[in-house]
């Protein structure tokens, strides 16, 4: 039996995320499928929004403006630090994305946008935020909620 996609289900699904100019930003088209719960936070929840209903072979494409996908840039998540923070080893570049630890621990990518050599300039919104995403499926899998997980 055919699924629909509902609250809690099990999905296994092909997924491609691609930017306006249709550089491809994340896929599994041609690698292994995805497998997630709906409402885990695996999925942004514009994206889950799209699956809801879709069933095994079931297609879907669709463009999310930047406040339903990754959300829009924000010029408080650019930080100028000085250059004396960074390892005298890493090797510095605009697009470089580095992993720095926020006060409660976590880790938080920042991309660096520019240099000079006294202060480097880092990003830390999504790297995807302000873009316009067309978010392209193929189920291929769905085990409802109530089914114990059981095909």
């Amino acid at each position: 039996m055919k699924y629909p996609i509902g609250e809690g289900s099990t999905v296994t699904l092909h997924l491609s995320l691609a930017l306006e100019d249709g550089r491809i930003a994340e896929s599994t088209f041609d690698g292994a499928p995805h497998t997630f719960t709906l409402g885990d936070g695996s999925l942004l929840p514009g994206l889950e929004l799209a699956l809801y209903g879709l069933r095994p072979g079931d297609t879907q494409r669709l463009v999310l403006h930047p406040e339903q996908a990754f959300g829009v840039r924000d010029p408080a998540r650019l930080h100028t630090m000085p250059r004396a923070a960074f390892a005298d080893d890493i090797n510095l570049e605009p697009g470089l994305i580095i992993g720095f630890t926020d006060s409660s621990g976590e880790e938080l990518p920042g991309t660096v946008l520019s240099m000079t050599e006294a202060t480097v300039e880092v990003d830390f919104n999504h790297p995807l935020a302000g873009h316009a995403i067309t978010f392209e499926v193929e189920i291929i899998d769905v085990i409802p909620a109530d089914s114990g997980n059981v095909d």
